[in-house]
C-alpha cells in the first residue's frame, strides 16, 4: 500500500505565505503593521483583518518620500529611507484613529539593525504603538535621517 502526499497550499510552496504565524496574528484581533521589501523599495501597510479578509487602512511606500524632497535613487531601501517610510505610515495610521497595532514582517529573515526593524522604529517614533524589543532596534546612529524631511511630514500630519 502506498503512502499518500500531502500537498502543500500553493502559497506555502512558493514561499510566500506562512501560514501558522499568519493565524495567530490574525487570532489576535489588532490591526496590524505590515512591512515588505522589494527590490527598490521599502512598503509599510496598516492592515485589519475581520473574518480573515484584510482590508488596508493605510499605507505609505518609499517613493513617495519624493514628494517630501528626498533624492530620488535607483534604490529607496536604505535604513533612512525604511525609517522615513515607517514615520510617514504611522503618522497616517494616527490621523486614521489607530494608536496600536503588531508587527507582521512575513517570510522576512528577522535580524538585528535590519531594515524592516528601522520601519518600525520609524513607526513607533510617530506616536504608534508596537510591542517591540529596544535591542532590536538599530541605533540613532545608523539611521541618519534628513530632519527637513520629517519636519515636512509632521506639517502635513497635522
Amino acid at each position: 500500500m502506498k503512502r499518500l502526499i500531502k500537498v502543500q497550499y500553493k502559497r506555502r510552496r512558493q514561499n510566500k505565505t506562512d501560514y501558522s504565524a499568519r493565524k495567530t496574528l490574525l487570532e489576535s484581533g489588532t490591526t496590524r503593521l505590515v512591512i515588505r521589501k522589494t527590490n527598490r523599495y521599502i512598503i509599510a501597510q496598516i492592515v485589519a483583518s475581520k473574518k480573515a479578509q484584510d482590508k488596508v487602512i493605510c499605507s505609505a511606500f518609499s517613493k513617495e518620500l519624493v514628494k517630501y524632497g528626498l533624492a530620488e535613487t535607483f534604490s529607496m531601501k536604505n535604513l533612512p529611507d525604511a525609517y522615513l517610510t515607517g514615520y510617514l505610515c504611522g503618522k497616517k495610521a494616527i490621523k486614521a484613529g489607530i494608536k496600536k497595532a503588531i508587527l507582521d514582517i512575513g517570510l522576512i529573515r528577522s535580524t538585528k539593525g535590519n531594515k524592516i526593524y528601522a520601519a518600525v522604529k520609524g513607526a513607533i517614533d510617530s506616536g504608534l504603538d508596537i510591542p517591540c524589543s529596544e535591542e532590536i532596534l538599530p541605533k540613532n546612529e545608523k539611521i541618519k535621517i534628513d530632519i527637513k524631511i520629517k519636519e515636512k511630514i509632521d506639517a502635513e500630519a497635522k
